[in-house]
């Protein structure tokens, strides 16, 4: 069988079990067997596979049928630009997220050139260099900024704002053993050794006692009311619980965050959260409750409102 017609048959295949991107998870499956990048295997449709890759293929195509999701099944998934691994003991990073790591982004310098200007710019001079030069323009006294990445399950917000600016000083936290192991391997791998500073337990009470004040905490926290988990699709249902889940409301970890942020930012810090486009009104009016101001939204690539945040000032 040609790869061509593999990538056609699994493809419809898994159009037919229902999946939304069969072309996508079909040829993500066929260049995991075959160890290529995407763009390698799509220059290769008129190679022939082997009847050991052919059976492996099929077998990650019936996985993938079944519900399991392509980032679980290849144990990676990319998010901005870096490759994560993934298992089920974490959520799959998703596009939605990096609007997240923008706001942090926008937070430590409003006058940041966008990303598609700093890609332009990476054209001009040597890529390690310029990055340099960017970093020391648009993100003046960064050394001096701490951030903060509760629920960081895989690593990707608090791996992604290091990766970008080198000087941050990164803090990380999670209730789950196994997630945090999942960040602090992405971390070594992508990053370095002790790059990035992880702690277990709940929130902040898993920050130790002598830490001092961050300039921006972040968060992707757990925000699904209880009761609608189980409508959501099997993919969904397949990651793991305690990331998805918010408590009756929804917003039961949200809140909790927001009423202790106060205590670990610095004067004049900020707190941004994602969070469903639908609860936004409701975590700005629990933000201004507790005293935060200059209340912003960022809208994610569909053009929701994905990520909000607060200034808190004494």
């Amino acid at each position: 069988m040609f790869i061509r017609e593999a990538l056609a048959q699994g493809g419809a295949d898994l159009k037919y079990a229902g999946i939304k991107t069969p072309g996508l998870d079909a040829s993500l499956l066929l260049a995991h067997v075959l160890k290529k990048t995407r763009t390698g295997l799509l220059a290769a449709t008129t190679e022939t596979l082997s009847e050991e890759d052919c059976e492996e293929f099929c077998s990650l195509i019936e996985r993938r049928a079944s519900g399991e999701c392509a980032a679980y099944i290849t144990g990676k998934k990319e998010f901005r630009g870096l490759e994560f691994t993934v298992n089920n003991s974490v959520l799959v990073p998703r596009p939605d997220t990096e609007t997240l790591v923008e706001a942090a982004l926008k937070t430590i310098n409003p006058q940041k050139p966008d990303k598609k200007s700093r890609i332009v710019a990476q054209s001009i001079t040597e890529e390690k260099e310029n990055d340099q030069i960017l970093n020391t323009l648009c993100y003046p006294e960064v050394n001096k900024i701490k951030i903060l990445d509760l629920c960081t399950g895989s690593g990707a917000v608090a791996i992604s704002l290091k990766h970008e600016i080198p000087e941050l000083e990164v803090h990380a936290s999670d209730i789950s053993k196994e997630a945090l192991k999942t960040a602090e391997s992405n971390a070594e791998r992508l990053l370095g050794k002790n790059q990035i500073n992880f702690y277990h337990g709940d929130l902040f009470d898993a920050l130790p006692s002598s830490q001092s004040l961050f300039s921006l905490i972040v968060s992707n926290p757990p925000y699904i009311p209880s009761d609608v988990i189980g409508t959501l699709s099997e993919e969904v249902r397949n990651e793991p619980r305690i990331a998805l889940d918010g408590g009756k409301s929804g917003l039961e970890i949200i809140e909790r965050i927001i009423n202790k942020a106060p205590i670990f930012l610095q004067d004049g810090g900020t707190l941004l959260l994602e969070a469903d486009p639908g609860q936004m009104d409701e975590i700005k009016a629990l933000l201004i409750n507790i005293g935060f101001k200059d209340i912003d939204l960022y809208k994610d690539l569909s053009d929701n409102q994905r990520v909000i945040s607060g200034r808190y000032e004494e």
